[in-house]
Formats: C-alpha cells, structure tokens, sequence
C-alpha cells in the first residue's frame, strides 16, 4: 500500500512527523504546530479518520482558586460534623458510669478513651496556655480513668452512707489559682450537701500543659471533717491536682485533659454554682 503525505496549508510553516507501521494496517500522521497544538490523522485501507490530540496551554486562575477554596471549606465542614458527632458518641458512652470512679468494664473504657483520642486528633486550641481567658471559668468532671476501688471506698464510706456529688473545677486565671470542689451528699446527719476543697496555683509549663502546686484542702460542714478526719491522707492522695496537667483538647464546651501519671479527665463547661 502506497500512501502521499499531503501537507496542509495552514501547516505550512510546521514540522511535521511521520510514523507508519508496515503493511496494510495503519499509517499515523501528527504535526505540532507553531501554538503547541498537534494534530493527528489515522490511516488504514478503509478511511482517513482525524484525530484531534490538543494540549492544554492556558487555565483559568481564578477558576482553580475558587475549587480550592470550595474544597477547604467542604472539608472544614466534614471536620466540624466529625467532631460534633464524636461528642454525641462520647455523651452516649459515658452514660451510666457515674464519671467512671468507681470503674468502669473495659470494653466500656476502651470505647471512651477511643473516642477521646479521636477528638484529641482533632484539637481546635494546640497551644491552650496561650489562649488562657478560654480555660477560665467553671468545669465538671464527667469522666475520669482515676478510680475509688476496693477498701479505699469502704474507708470513705461511699459504699453506704456517703454518696459522691459533682466534682468541680473552678479555674481563676487573673489569681493564678484552681479550686476543686467535691461535693457530698450524707444520709442520716440531716446535711443537705458537704464538700471537700482543694486549693492550689499553677503555672504555665508549655504550650499545652501547666504545673499544678497544691496549697491547702478543707471540708465542711464540720459534721462531715469528723466522718473523714481518719482517712484524710487518703481522700487528698486520690484527689490531689499536684503535678503536670496537659490540656489535650479544648474547645467552648469541653476540655480534656491528662495529669502527669497517665490520667484522663474529661469535662464539661457549666455556669459557676
């Protein structure tokens, strides 16, 4: 099969090249003109096919920044969703457990701690230390992996005539200080409420984390000092702040934190009582 190369002439002033296969199958013709465009004809003993092959010389700026902006925000989106729903599963996990002091099964508490790592991944203040007026304010434990087991709840009585309130964290940035508050509730002393405080100050030690001084503890009513006055050194050891405390999450609601022995504390923003 014989076949002439017919130029055309608006390719006139282009290079051309040409690549033919043997026999009777096919010839390929391509020329690359002048604006970076090439164009291509397929040859066999049927027909003579154009085949167009462009290149892409131009794009629109503006048109890729507006895909990129529209991605970011899909995605802070999908980020804000994500988080919203892992607070859900958090809330619904921690239900029943009493904040976990008194244990928890450890299914339950590999699904909490999951879910606190997934929203600590997510971390909307990296660096808390700096945005203090944040941390201010009045918080609630709603989980802890520190725990009141065995013969240390018998000793404290929380087995039958004591029951464990809320525990409270009040954070007074100007002062330097944090009050925890335990409250208690004593069946058979007509005591409405008692509660055992624990004063301390604290510094900033890193971007994330502060050092915790302890200063002093009391508990009133007096009523309820005599109940504990035998196990103090107990009921300071488990709920003693002292020590390096590193907030891994914080948002307007919800902080978690982990101390220097490897706890977890998670909790909730309320209006100071």
């Amino acid at each position: 099969m014989t076949s002439n190369l017919i130029q055309p002439p608006s390719m006139a002033a282009s290079r051309g090249a040409i690549s033919r296969r043997t026999g009777n199958v096919k010839v390929l013709v391509s020329f690359t003109s002048s604006n970076s465009k090439t164009l291509s004809f397929s040859d066999n003993s049927f027909r003579l096919r154009p085949m167009f092959i462009g290149k892409v010389t131009e794009q629109s700026s503006c048109s890729s920044l507006n895909e990129q902006q529209q991605d970011e925000e899909q995605e802070q989106e999908e980020e804000e969703i994500t988080v919203s729903h892992i607070k859900e599963e958090l809330y619904e996990a921690l239900k029943g457990i009493n904040r976990g002091i008194f244990g928890v099964k450890s299914d339950k508490k590999t699904e909490i701690e999951g879910l606190v790592k997934l929203l600590e991944c997510r971390n909307p203040t990296p660096e808390p230390t700096g945005e203090l007026d944040k941390i201010g304010g009045c918080w609630k434990l709603i989980y802890s992996t520190i725990t009141v087991l065995g013969s240390k709840r018998t000793k404290l009585g929380l087995r039958d005539f004591v029951s464990l309130g809320d525990l409270l964290q009040q954070i007074d940035i100007a002062q330097g200080k944090t009050v925890h508050v335990l409250k208690f509730d004593v069946r058979g002393l007509n005591l409405l409420d008692g509660e055992f405080r624990i004063v301390a100050s604290f510094k900033i030690s890193s971007k994330s984390s502060v050092e915790i001084t302890y200063e002093s503890s009391t508990i009133k009513p007096d009523q309820l000092m005599n109940i504990f006055r035998k196990n103090m050194d107990l009921l300071l050891g488990i709920f003693n702040p002292e020590g390096l405390f590193e907030i891994s999450y914080l948002d307007e609601d919800l902080q978690v934190g982990r101390d220097g022995k490897g706890n977890v504390f998670v909790l909730e923003r309320i209006e100071k009582p």
